[in-house]
């Protein structure tokens, strides 16, 4: 039985996390940071910049952790431009590379949605919850929300830049549950991020639905593999 079951007619919100979610980026970053990067010189390829980006998202995500997982819109614009300088450190011009990468993930076209999300958000808006997103993100989430007919149906948007607080911390959980003004309890989390979603929603008290797409989760109760399955744990 899932914690949304358990939680049954209690629940009367619904969050969704954003990348890996709802959205993703179309092409994928590193396919982007490619094709970017030739413009400036690099001869990286995708592979290798894949691997790079893995690196270093990974080591800003270790240095937020080590520092209480505060956060603002200074420190997410730092962050990305650490990340690209460190993926991207054979350009002629660095800080052009990094504005036109800035601004191409701002666009609603850089992304897509998850192929059940449109469907998944207006059945739980005809079932009237509350419906929100919530990410680790900065203000470009706006816009690409706003461009993005699948996801108008969200009427809350938490991020973490404008909250002061990135996720897992138990603060970001309270911030969005404050939003709507509910309790924890009464609010759904849905992500693919363990840490972030999972574990994080649950230490702040709400029920969480796993979303594992590609199915690899398999030692985490109570997940789904599509997001329609959502629908049914909630009357």
């Amino acid at each position: 039985m899932s914690e949304a079951t358990k939680a049954g007619t209690a629940i009367r919100a619904v969050f969704f996390d954003a990348v890996g979610t709802l959205i993703y980026p179309d092409p994928p970053a590193a396919a982007v940071y490619a094709e970017v990067g030739r413009r400036h010189d690099s001869r990286l390829s995708a592979a290798a910049l894949g691997e790079r980006f893995r690196a270093a998202f990974l080591r800003e995500e270790a240095f937020d952790q080590a520092n209480g997982l505060r956060t603002s819109e200074e420190r997410e614009l730092r962050r990305w431009r650490n990340i690209v300088a460190e993926v991207l450190d054979d350009v002629g011009n660095g800080a052009a590379c990094f504005e036109e990468l800035y601004h191409h993930f701002s666009l609603p076209a850089a992304w897509r949605c998850e192929e059940d999300a449109a469907e998944v958000l207006e059945v739980l808006a005809g079932r009237g919850y509350v419906l929100g997103m919530a990410s680790n993100y900065d203000h470009r989430l706006r816009s690409v929300v706003e461009g993005r007919p699948e996801l108008r149906p969200l009427t809350h948007l938490v991020i973490s830049s404008e909250v002061g607080w990135r996720k897992p911390a138990p603060e970001f959980f309270a911030a969005a549950a404050a939003r709507v003004g509910l309790p924890a309890r009464q609010v759904l989390y849905v992500g693919d991020d363990r840490l972030n979603d999972l574990e994080g929603g649950r230490a702040a008290g709400s029920p969480v639905v796993f979303f594992d797409p590609r199915g690899k989760a398999v030692d985490v109760g109570g997940r789904i593999t599509r997001l329609t399955e959502v629908l049914a744990l909630l009357p």
